[in-house]
């Protein structure tokens, strides 16, 4: 019984924030001491570093459970189903609804129960829940589709990735030119067709990596420290990232029968492109070969990194021939990937 993505959709903000947006910022060190390099240097290092260009930002009037609800509309009208049919709406996100100037996540009800709602979704077997996972979320909503379907216990699930981390960044920090807003979300069925979900990995790491991102204070020691911000310890997610996602993919690749030169394309989420770049090289290094030009789509240069979100929004705009120079093919083997806070890993290995 084929488990497939049978319908895919996706918001991308309409605020276009581009690297000189954040001219105006005062950078900080974590001590609150002026950072010693003028913001011009602070862009433009950046850019080489993660290859953002520009991301997305919400309006003030939308918050992540209205994006998430278009994304599913999308996603429901792509895929034709009724959806009314649905058993599960899986909603991974990470800092619930913050609107504009609130300091308070709102998750009362829960995002997944907002999404039905406004989805006009009357049947009560509908299940709607919240998943929190860090930036591989969406992956790993579509791993729980995949079990509850192949348990008999549902045919049909809506797996939503969303977040608006411009509500929750440190104006003060330089990490904050890194995170952006954006929803995907899919429809996941058992189908006749082939293919579909063939193997998956995924894995929580604590011991010493529980707090690699974490909330904490401003670096405005001025600011209120009952106020929270994103945060994380970049050089220690990379090396962390470097040395265990590869591995997965690799693990996740055995369980599916494929060989590596069967894999056309890899969607990996979008934290950072040089990251990205030296994981996909250690995951072919694992075979002793070099990835083939073009393996590794990418929407960060223009997106940046919406967290949850990346991976379902990508899969969306390359199903759809959206992004130039990459397309994929019934039959095609692909693989999803991410990292993210928990420290949360994990892999899809998927046949189109």
């Amino acid at each position: 019984m084929p488990i497939k993505i049978t319908g895919s959709g996706c918001y991308i903000p309409t605020k276009v924030v581009t690297n000189l947006d954040f001219a105006r910022h005062e950078f900080l060190n974590e001590d609150g001491t002026p950072f010693p390099y003028s913001n011009e240097v602070v862009a433009k290092k950046f850019l080489e570093i993660t290859g953002i260009e520009e991301r997305r930002y919400v309006t003030e009037n939308l918050v992540t459970s209205d994006i998430a609800t278009i994304a599913a509309e999308r996603a429901i009208k792509a895929s034709g189903i009724d959806p009314e049919t649905l058993d599960y709406i899986i909603f991974a996100h990470n800092f619930g609804n913050v609107k504009q100037g609130a300091i308070q996540t709102d998750i009362l009800p829960s995002l997944g129960t907002r999404v039905k709602f406004n989805l006009k979704i009357k049947n009560p077997k509908c299940v709607a829940y919240d998943l929190l996972f860090g930036c591989p979320g969406w992956i790993e909503g579509i791993i729980q589709a995949y079990a509850f379907i192949k348990a008999g216990m549902a045919k049909k699930c809506l797996v939503i990735g969303a977040e608006t981390l411009s509500r929750v960044v440190d104006i003060h920090d330089r990490d904050s030119m890194i995170y952006s807003d954006g929803a995907g979300a899919t429809i996941i069925e058992a189908t006749d067709s082939p293919g579909g979900i063939l193997s998956y990995e995924t894995a929580t790491f604590t011991q010493d990596e529980a707090y690699y991102l974490y909330f904490g204070n401003s670096f405005n020691k001025t600011h209120d420290p009952n106020v929270r911000y994103i945060k994380m310890h970049g050089r220690k997610i990379y090396e962390f990232a470097l040395s265990n996602v590869p591995k997965a993919m690799a693990s996740c690749l055995e369980k599916s029968g494929y060989a590596i030169g069967q894999v056309k394309k890899i969607l990996i989420h979008q934290a950072n492109e040089k990251m990205d770049e030296a994981i996909i090289h250690r995951f072919y290094k694992l075979y002793q070969q070099s990835p083939p030009e073009g393996i590794m789509p990418m929407s960060i240069h223009k997106l940046g990194n919406s967290s949850v979100a990346t991976v379902p929004t990508l899969y969306d705009l390359l199903i759809n021939g959206k992004i130039e120079n990459q397309e994929l093919h019934p039959g095609d083997v692909i693989l999803f990937a991410s990292v993210g806070a928990g420290m949360n890993i994990n892999a899809i290995a998927y046949q189109i």
